[in-house]
């Protein structure tokens, strides 16, 4: 077993290399290498760890906020404790989620303006799919045809801000997708457009991610292949079978709770 590989991780851990671009097609598994200073133009500035802690959940409101303490401690994996520190320094404000505390940054507060409609088909392990523990208000019934039983997330179809279903890239290339509620025929028109954007965009290199949700594996079979029940891939499941076909952050309200 080769040494490189964990000598790389360790020194880019410490900030002495950063990984650059693939060798290769951008699904090639080897990296090009380099220093820090090269890399950037300038060696990292040297932090403590309260202070690097402090700015990560700084950053992590500002991508994924409003949310729960619990989803900044879960997403973090450190204790309530250093969460609790790190967010005494950055003082968020308590919003009101739909009924259940949770934090903001003071400064974002403002209005924002909810987008039209829109269909995405995200990639396994997404990181807005893969953002807050809490996942109901945006996954609703389809943790367990989506997940794997590690927490994992698969490829999932989006529509108005929520999962709505999941897709899967077949050996072949092919592309199958299955909706797991009923979303009305113009979004369906919506989302088949977007799997026919992403087809082209693919072409002939095929992503095949290195686990398996229930879906997925479903999806994935070969045409004619049995499947398992339809309970075991989600409750909610609307359609007949997998059907062949030739990321702004989802809205969340919150209000500033008085006082």
């Amino acid at each position: 077993m080769s040494l490189t590989p964990f000598v790389l991780r360790l020194l880019a851990v410490d900030g002495r290399v950063m990984r650059g671009r693939p060798r290769g097609g951008w699904l090639s598994t080897q990296w090009s290498w380099s220093t820090t200073e090269c890399w950037l133009g300038e060696a990292l500035a040297e932090w403590t760890i309260h202070e690097a802690q402090v700015e990560l959940v700084r950053r992590w409101l500002k991508a994924f906020g409003p949310a729960k303490v619990e989803d900044v401690r879960w997403w973090t994996g450190w204790t309530l404790g250093e969460v609790r520190r790190a967010l005494t320094e950055i003082a968020p404000a308590e919003v009101d989620l739909d009924g259940t505390t949770g934090i903001a940054l003071a400064d974002d507060l403002g209005p924002t303006h909810r987008p039209e409609p829109f269909a995405a088909l995200l990639a396994g392990l997404d990181p807005t799919v893969m953002g807050w523990a809490g996942r109901d208000w945006y996954l609703g019934a389809h943790r367990s045809a989506l997940f794997d039983r590690s927490g994992n997330a698969g490829p999932t179809i989006w529509w108005d801000g929520r999962v709505v279903g999941g897709w899967a890239q077949r050996a072949d290339g092919e592309i199958v997708m299955r909706v797991l509620e009923d979303i009305g025929r113009d979004a369906n028109a919506v989302v088949e457009a977007e799997a026919d954007r992403l087809r082209a965009w693919l072409g002939d290199r095929r992503v095949l991610p290195r686990f398996s949700t229930p879906l997925v594996r479903e999806l994935a079979s070969p045409p004619g292949a049995t499947r398992r029940p339809p309970h075991e891939v989600g409750r909610g499941d609307e359609t007949k079978g997998p059907r062949p076909r030739s990321h702004t952050a989802p809205h969340r309200s919150q209000k500033p709770r008085p006082g």
